[in-house]
């Protein structure tokens, strides 16, 4: 009966937003758990809960203008998803890449409004970007492009209505170069964005919450095993801020990176990349914005592989921090098959669908980055609320109340994803425990 109504779920979805791969992904994901749940639970029927959830509030798509250095005229398109603000002001980061559509950032914003759900903090879901590339673009020409885009995106966002933040190809430089062109066509300084610089209402403990966050996920699933991160093997993917910070905290921890990489192929360093080699990375990726095969020319004894993945590593744990579908269930079982005891996913649905099933069959910890990349978006909750309170908390306390935020949601999942004393499934455990505070808000605001 569950398989019937979740495929007749699916076809509705399909036929309602045809050619969206990675929404229609995320969304049977979400499916797989909540479609029974609803069946067995009348609180929630009736209401026409799952169509509302999965049809976006608004929608909004325009065109970007802008010149190069060397007067060319370039047009990109911009996208803005709002998807549901049931508990809070729509929150979701931006994304410019030039795989970026709207099938990705709809897979993006729905994902949000659970992830945001899980914080426990009073945040709806949404998402945006444009499939501009900042690679190999000059500041000025990332200025340029940043100015036209937030030009257009500022009339639908505002520190009580809409608050995007950074995603993928959008860093610091880009957030400012918004925040800049937001404050001079509204003649306001508020805390529309996330994200920003320290010294214009940013939060200590921003670029790191993601990666911390994910880590300090890890540490929760290990411990209900009697375990810890300390001298496990731990493959990374990416090389960019979640990886970066996520391999920080791990070698803090006492656990030994192996691995990172990017698009052009990774890194396998056997003897471990430690906090010296990571800085190295940092001021590679960061300030050079250079490649990761650099590190294997730079240090002696590294592997890289020309278009390679971690995932082939022998490890204790893995953490997918690049991007979406990066394991697949080939590589899903190669991990397990390598002794792969816990995945933790640092990037937004890195696994395909079949690759949490092998992970769910073989009872691994296998923790989705609805619930242990929540992190990220978790501080800049805590960010929006120091620039409401126009002040700022130490790197202390924001790490602090990140940790407490991180192990919330482990506990919200315990909750509804214990399967017996031995297994918690933490997709569904995740799935449910962001479903039913949205439900439960949208239920006493009326059919709206």
């Amino acid at each position: 009966m569950s398989s019937k109504l979740i495929n007749a779920f699916m076809a509705g979805v399909e036929s309602r937003n045809p050619n969206e791969p990675e929404f229609h992904q995320a969304v049977e994901e979400w499916a797989e758990v909540i479609v029974p749940f609803v069946a067995k639970n009348k609180k929630y029927q009736g209401h026409g809960l799952l169509e509302r959830m999965t049809e976006p509030d608004r929608t909004f798509q325009w065109r970007v203008t802008w010149t190069d250095d060397k007067n060319k005229v370039h047009v990109n398109r911009g996208y803005r998803v709002q998807f549901n603000n049931a508990i809070g002001p729509y929150k979701g980061g931006l994304r410019f890449h030039p795989s970026v559509n709207l099938s990705i950032l709809k897979f993006l914003g729905f994902e949000q409004i659970y992830k945001n759900s899980l914080t426990t903090l009073p945040m709806g879901g949404g998402k945006g970007g444009s499939d501009f590339d900042p690679k190999g673009k000059s500041d000025m020409e990332v200025m340029r492009f940043c100015q036209a885009f937030m030009s257009e995106m500022q009339k639908w966002i505002g520190q009580d209505t809409d608050v995007p933040a950074g995603d993928i190809g959008v860093g610091g430089r880009e957030i400012g170069y918004m925040f800049g062109q937001y404050k001079k066509l509204r003649a306001e300084h508020t805390g529309v964005l996330t994200g920003k610089g320290r010294p214009y209402g940013g939060s200590l403990i921003r670029p790191e919450a993601t990666g911390y966050g994910c880590v300090y996920f890890m540490q929760e699933m290990l411990k209900t095993k009697g375990d810890s991160i300390d001298g496990k093997i731990c493959v990374v993917s990416g090389s960019g801020n979640v990886a970066q910070y996520t391999a920080e905290k791990l070698i803090e921890l006492g656990g030994k990176v192996v691995t990172m990489s990017d698009s052009s192929g990774m890194i396998y360093d056997k003897a471990g990349i430690d906090a010296k080699k990571l800085k190295w990375i940092m001021n590679l990726k960061n300030v050079k914005r250079g490649r990761i095969k650099e590190y294997a020319d730079k240090h002696k004894g590294v592997k890289y592989v020309a278009k390679g993945q971690p995932w082939t590593v022998k490890c204790d744990l893995a953490f997918p921090s690049a991007t979406q579908n990066e394991i697949d269930a080939k590589e899903a079982k190669l991990l397990v098959k390598n002794g792969c005891i816990g995945v933790g996913e640092g990037a937004n649905m890195p696994t395909t669908n079949g690759g949490i099933a092998v992970f769910q069959k073989a009872k691994i910890l296998y923790s989705p980055g609805k619930a242990s990349n929540a992190g990220g978006v978790a501080t800049s909750g805590l960010e929006m609320s120091q620039n409401s309170l126009r002040m700022n908390w130490s790197r202390e306390e924001v790490d602090e109340k990140l940790h407490g935020i991180m192990v919330s949601i482990h506990e919200t999942c315990l909750e509804h994803g214990r399967v017996n004393k031995n297994y918690v499934d933490y997709v569904k455990g995740a799935n449910i425990g962001g479903f039913v505070k949205v439900a439960d808000a949208m239920i006493a605001q009326g059919i709206i």
